[in-house]
């Protein structure tokens, strides 16, 4: 399977693009996209939503890194809502099983993957949301140098509740 790669330290950032979803559909059987992707069943139809969907619609895209330690992957980072013509997304993360967290993964990436954005998809805007209880996704905010914004009030639903976003944004000539 040809995919392009970032590199860290300790990790492997595959950069899943619409055309090597396709691939791995096209090309695996289940058994060996859920290896892929490292997911279960249920898991594998989020990609197969994005394989059969696509990942774009007018104007809006995304980027897909999936975080990869020692050959598995740990998580998944990217940037969602891509705006090609206003250059600007917004960042998610997000590391999937407790015993990979609070390892400086998220910490360890993201200088690649915010490059990568700023550089190679040419944002001038990225934007990061996160809950206020979320206290590590907030400290990574402001190890990176992302401003406080705002809060958006009752921004997403969780287990049929409206809950608040924090807003940090970096800009290309702060990042």
């Amino acid at each position: 399977m040809n995919h392009d790669t970032l590199h860290t330290a300790r990790l492997e950032i595959v950069i899943v693009t619409p055309s090597l979803i396709h691939e791995v559909f096209n090309q695996l059987n289940t058994q060996e996209q859920m290896q892929f992707f490292g997911v279960d069943e249920t898991g594998l139809s989020h990609y197969r939503e994005m394989h059969e969907a696509g990942m774009e619609t007018h104007r809006i895209s995304m980027r897909l890194f999936l975080l990869k330690w020692n050959g598995t992957v740990i998580g998944e980072c990217g940037f969602h809502t891509w705006n090609m013509r206003h250059h600007r997304a917004e960042l998610f993360y997000v590391i999937r099983n407790d015993e990979n967290k609070r390892k400086g993964y998220v910490s360890e990436a993201l200088p690649v993957i915010l490059a990568h954005g700023f550089n190679d998809m040419n944002l001038n805007r990225i934007t990061a949301l996160t809950a206020d209880w979320n206290h590590a996704s907030l400290a990574v905010m402001k190890k990176f140098g992302f401003t406080f914004e705002g809060v958006m009030r009752e921004d997403y639903v969780v287990d049929d509740i409206h809950e608040d976003s924090v807003c940090y944004s970096l800009l290309k000539r702060n990042g």
